[in-house]
């Protein structure tokens, strides 16, 4: 299917918006001040060794300095199989003994610096590429432990010949195939290859002229993964409204991935680019719960910390001759919009579908087998089973990056996440019960309860009978605050 990318850039955001057949299908949105540093190459200069602690500080030229642990410290091979001794499980060398203040290291960081602490650092490098990642300082080829078994040995077979070739026969680099390295064709792997040498060249001959502390590699940002994650054969055009950014990716571009620069252009629109495709209101609609069909019926979607759960409503819709019929259209169309809801929203991990019951055994079938051929679209790896005993779908989409909903929105202050607040009536029952505790311990010579106005308003009308013989039974008076301020389920009751 033929897919547009749109990129949409400003200073302190950049979104970008993958549409196919005229409709929105994945939305990927990275902000400059969230962008972390795992990833980046630097060319540190050892600061402090500390043999108590076997760890040394390095100075990467940030505000802190970086922390290396000698368990991330990369060894030469000692032994045939190629592999550094500190993956072979014998206890690495004392740090003091490989590394000494003043010394020149390149390093990589692996764990961002969070609160007092400094980024975390590893001497072992590596560069991810779209299908493969590259050791540069290693000679064996790995493959993803979630890659079926039955595949590794012919993946490690085709990556080694095609490695070879690319280096003329000399040894030049490890990798690990990737987990969307299991239907590459060779021409991915070569590419990525290819792409993957020429930027380590790039590094170490700016290791060679940069001074010590300084940035020698920076992870890919999300326009640059554009052209390398994002952009394939099925791309007819990647358009960009920023001239500056898209000068700087064309650039890049027709030295990395010439293949997809050459489908690069500039916007110049008078419409802002996302209107093109309404893509501002996609991102509305998938932040909210209720997916609306063509037909009338229509999806609620409730994303967990444990898993999503994804319901088929058939709605207003009674179009079809006969019941059977109106729910195996339903539940047709709703596999359509599930697939590209899991891609819109990037709804990772266990994922429960719940469609409306079909008596037939073929329309079962039927809608299973959409939904599987929905979701082959989905560049992210994707598992269905059948339908359960319980008439539920179970499948499974690898996470890859926060959702949609994690990186737009937070837990709401009132609810505290829960999507529900408590009614007027059971607020002002709460306070009734806590007014009568508070009246056992304290002797005030008045109770004032301020609560919002909903609240003030039932227990003046609807429950003023209760709170009248609430003032008797304690025998103290009660008065009433309306603040409209606070929060629907909150209250304070004060003692005058």
């Amino acid at each position: 299917m033929q897919q547009d990318i749109l990129i949409n850039w400003s200073p302190q955001e950049t979104r970008v918006a993958v549409v196919e057949s005229g409709a929105v299908q994945e939305l990927h949105v990275e902000r400059a001040l969230e962008r972390g540093l795992v990833g980046n190459i630097y060319l540190g200069k050892v600061a402090r060794v500390l043999p108590g602690m076997q760890s040394a500080f390095i100075d990467i030229g940030l505000e802190r300095a970086a922390f290396l642990h000698v368990a991330d410290l990369w060894q030469k091979p000692v032994n045939g199989d190629g592999l550094p001794a500190n993956r072979t499980g014998a206890p690495p060398k004392p740090i003091e003994k490989q590394v000494f203040e003043g010394q020149t290291l390149m390093v990589q960081v692996i764990k961002d610096p969070i609160g007092s602490k400094g980024a975390r650092l590893s001497t072992q490098i590596s560069l991810a590429g779209r299908m493969l990642v590259f050791l540069p300082q290693d000679d064996h080829v790995g493959v993803s432990q979630k890659i079926p078994a039955a595949l590794r040995d012919e993946l490690r077979g085709r990556v080694q010949a095609l490695a070879t070739e690319a280096a003329q026969g000399a040894r030049s680099g490890g990798f690990i195939l990737r987990t969307n390295a299991e239907d590459a064709t060779d021409a991915e792997l070569s590419e990525d290859i290819a792409y993957l040498r020429k930027a380590w060249s790039r590094i170490r001959e700016a290791a060679t002229r940069q001074p010590p502390a300084s940035l020698l590699h920076e992870d890919l940002n999300l326009l640059q993964r554009v052209l390398r994650d994002l952009a394939g054969e099925a791309t007819q055009s990647i358009r960009i409204d920023s001239r500056e950014q898209f000068d700087a990716l064309l650039a890049f571009g027709q030295e990395f991935m010439p293949a997809a620069a050459a489908r690069l252009s500039h916007y110049r629109g008078e419409r802002p680019i996302f209107d093109l495709f309404n893509v501002d209101e996609e991102i509305t609609k998938a932040l909210g719960r209720r997916v609306d069909l063509k037909s009338g019926g229509y999806l609620i979607v409730d994303q967990t910390e444990a898993l999503t759960t994804i319901d088929v409503n058939t709605g207003g819709f009674v179009g079809a001759r006969n019941f059977d019929d109106t729910v195996f259209k339903t539940n047709l169309e709703a596999a359509l919009a599930i697939a590209r809801q899991l891609r819109l929203r990037n709804l990772g991990g266990i994922i429960i579908i719940d469609f409306i019951d079909m008596v037939q055994a073929e329309h079962q079938q039927a809608v299973l087998a959409e939904l599987r051929k929905q979701l082959a679209r989905d560049r992210v790896k994707t598992q269905v089973g059948g339908f359960s005993a319980l008439g539920l779908v179970e499948m499974t989409r690898k996470r890859t990056r926060e959702s949609l909903a994690q990186l737009l929105s937070e837990p709401c202050g009132q609810c505290h996440g829960s999507g529900r607040v408590r009614t007027a009536r059971t607020v002002a029952y709460d306070i009734l019960r806590e007014i009568l505790r508070e009246a056992r311990q304290f002797n005030p010579k008045e109770f004032r309860i301020v609560a919002t106005p909903a609240v003030v308003d039932m227990l003046l009308d609807e429950e003023s009978q209760h709170l009248a013989g609430l003032s008797d039974f304690i025998g103290k008076p009660i008065s009433l605050q309306a603040e409209s301020s606070i929060g629907p389920d909150q209250y304070d009751i004060v003692l005058l």
